[in-house]
């Protein structure tokens, strides 16, 4: 049985929890906690502060998901979970514009440290007002290349293929 770490990340309030959950074969370990900025706490009540943990298998693969978070004050976690990982997902809210140059921020960060793989995975995409993958991929400075997924975090089938696109690149 091989076993490999994937990073789920990407901007606060994206779906990255969500992703996991969907997914993970098992119950997810998750560190949420209060949100305690104002800005923040508007939009959801709790936050990842540390990490969320999920598994799935593929095959003979065990696939261990790890979370970061999404606020820029828990981003020392973020080099932390890199380590030994083969790839990363990161994840975008396709409705939030306000949270673009976030998203393009988090991935020059994971872009700069690392030579792994990675994919966008557009969430959201089922709900109006969701901005076009083509449009989106150009709003985070994505080249052609660059692979970036239809996703609503909370389907399953839409979530698994973001992880097999990641899995392509293996």
């Amino acid at each position: 049985m091989n076993r490999f770490k994937v990073v789920v990340t990407g901007p606060f309030n994206s779906g990255k929890t969500q992703f996991i959950k969907t997914v993970s074969e098992i119950d997810v370990v998750s560190t949420e906690r209060k949100v305690t900025l104002p800005e923040h706490a508007a939009i959801k009540g709790e936050t990842t502060v540390a990490m969320d943990f999920g598994r799935i298998t593929l095959g003979s693969q065990k696939i261990y998901l790890f979370g970061t978070p999404g606020q820029q004050q828990f981003d020392f976690m973020w080099e932390v979970l890199t380590e030994n990982m083969i790839g990363f997902i990161v994840v975008v809210d396709s409705t939030d514009p306000k949270r673009f140059k976030e998203a393009r921020e988090i991935i020059r960060f994971f872009k700069d440290i690392l030579e792994e793989p990675f994919v966008v995975a557009a969430n959201k995409q089922d709900l109006s007002g969701a901005l076009p993958i083509g449009d989106l991929k150009k709003e985070l400075g994505l080249d052609e290349k660059t692979t970036i997924i239809s996703c609503s975090a909370v389907d399953k089938k839409s979530s698994m293929k973001v992880l097999d696109a990641l899995m392509k690149y293996m």
